[in-house]
């Protein structure tokens, strides 16, 4: 049973302002504004913990030949250039298994996940996710300082950090969910979506700067950012409107323009419980028995929601074949994200600290790609038909930064941040407005308990292709970097493929109201 409770910084917050009595339009959008700043924190977070490992990754595989330690450093130890077992002849292979080791725990633990998400507190989920993924970054880092170098506990640390990950995106998108309506939503949550590429700028920025100061750095500093972060939203995160008493996006949408006498509030502005609102002509609109939706929604009848289970969250239409095309989108960004930095050292003359400060152009191409995607498919009304095109053109840029993106910096920067924008445009708008659509699909009724489940099962599944993408990365890298690049592009075709189906369906829909209009 999910409890609804307001936190203990909004309490206080209330108290010294007398719980700022005013109209439910002004609460609602300041709710509304720190749901949005709190939980774009909160993801980036989650992913700039992320990060360090990708950076840290080409310093663990160098010798100590030649190069010169930073001051103060023992000259007897080389441990400051490379760390056991991760250099040498099969160090890209471990390193790719601590990748998998991560990604794999994170997707299996993903369903499970969406499935507590939706019946507890998304509050207290989020504030003991984010905790826990501070413990399992600074286990890392401590490695360092007790010059640990069992690969069992790297593998153990990354398995525990992945499993308590994956608290971050159900929990996010579902507070979003409860808290912003269908309106614009695609360029809402595209715009809220950067959060990921911020994440991934900061962590690797951070990463880099203290890499050469001590690797430790790198992976506590990002983790005592989310823990502070976690605790942030224990104290002021409302993760829904029913917690302080207000409507639900969409039916605070509609109210808003009716006269404040037809809504009664009491003094503080809260709803009124007392009152029976139910002027919402979506509900009025709706049957009293669900019509085919019983094996979706078995509670559409009664008043008390009832959470959804995975078999009725995959009979939505378009949850599999949107799942399947972020398993290989999610494939393609996860192993930028984790080999980019080590791709560009390795590919180039470039220093492992420009190398990761680089590779962060690939996130802030992300970033306008996914803005771009959110806008174009709340301007079409066509998710699918916005992820083929941006698939399409994804596959040649990718061959040509293969090819021409080591000649020089600029040419590098430039492409880098086309790829990205290609590449993660689709990746973003499904995670994001795509689930969030889907957890609030028609079918549903009038159950709204679906939005962290259908999250967790279309991010779970693309965080399966996520784990085989580093992994692959590893071995395939062995036979040349061109050929780890003809892996990301075939993924690509294949996530067009899965949702061609789609595709097809929304531009038989377009035809068919372009030709009802023409004949109007």
């Amino acid at each position: 049973m999910v409890l609804f409770e307001i936190p203990v910084g909004v309490k206080f917050i209330q108290f010294f302002s007398n719980s700022c009595p005013g109209r439910e339009y002004n609460r609602h959008l300041i709710c509304r504004t720190s749901v949005l700043i709190l939980t774009f924190l909160t993801y980036a977070c989650y992913h700039a913990s992320r990060k360090p490992l990708s950076v840290v990754k080409s310093y663990f595989g160098r010798k100590c030949d030649g190069l010169v330690p930073p001051t103060g450093t023992d000259l007897n130890d080389t441990t400051w250039c490379d760390w056991a077992p991760f250099y040498g002849s099969d160090g890209s292979v471990l390193l790719g298994v601590l990748d998998s080791s991560f990604l794999f725990s994170y997707a299996g633990a993903m369903f499970l996940s969406g499935f507590v998400a939706e019946r507890v507190n998304l509050r207290y989920f989020l504030a003991i996710g984010m905790i826990s993924s501070g413990v399992a970054g600074y286990l890392f880092g401590v490695a360092h300082r007790f010059d640990i170098h069992s690969l069992w506990y790297y593998i153990a640390v990354q398995i525990f950090g992945g499993i308590v990950q994956t608290t971050g995106w159900p929990g996010v998108v579902a507070v979003m969910g409860n808290w912003y309506g269908k309106g614009n939503r695609g360029l809402i949550f595209g715009l809220w979506n950067s959060h990921t590429s911020v994440g991934n700028i900061v962590g690797a920025l951070v990463a880099s700067s203290l890499l050469q100061r001590d690797w430790a750095f790198s992976f506590m500093i990002p983790s005592v950012m989310i823990a502070g972060m976690g605790f942030i939203n224990f104290l002021f995160l409302i993760d829904s409107p029913e917690s302080v008493g207000l409507d639900k996006p969409d039916t605070f949408l509609k109210e808003s323009h009716c006269d404040a006498s037809t809504n009664p509030r009491d003094n503080s502005g809260f709803l009124d419980t007392s009152h029976d609102d139910s002027a919402d002509s979506d509900t009025e609109l709706l049957p009293s028995q669900p019509i085919d939706t019983k094996s979706i929604n078995s509670n559409s009848g009664s008043n008390k929601e009832k959470a959804i289970g995975i078999i009725g969250a995959l009979k939505i239409p378009g949850v599999i074949e949107f799942s399947m095309c972020l398993f290989f989108s999610k494939l393609v960004n996860y192993t930028f994200l984790y080999w980019l930095p080590f791709y560009i050292n390795s590919s180039s003359s470039y220093s492992e600290t420009l190398s990761a400060d680089l590779s962060t152009i690939f996130d802030v191409g992300g970033i306008l790609g996914g803005i771009f995607a959110g806008a174009v498919s709340d301007y079409t009304g066509m998710s699918a038909l916005t992820c083929t095109i941006m698939l399409i053109f994804a596959v040649p840029l990718l061959f040509l930064y293969n090819l021409f993106g080591s000649i020089n910096l600029w040419l590098n920067i430039g492409m880098l941040a086309l790829a990205g924008f290609f590449v993660n445009g689709p990746y973003a708008l499904i995670t994001t407005a795509v689930s969030a659509d889907l957890g609030t699909h028609k079918t549903l009724s009038t159950n709204s308990k679906a939005l962290a489940t259908v999250t967790a099962i279309i991010d779970g599944t693309g965080s399966l292709g996520a784990a085989v993408g580093p992994l692959l990365a590893g071995v395939v890298y062995t036979y040349g970097w061109q050929n780890v690049f003809y892996m990301l592009m075939a993924s690509n075709v294949l996530a067009l493929v899965a949702i061609l189906r789609l595709v097809f369906k929304e531009l038989r829909l377009s035809c068919g109201s372009s030709a009802s209009g023409s004949t109007v």
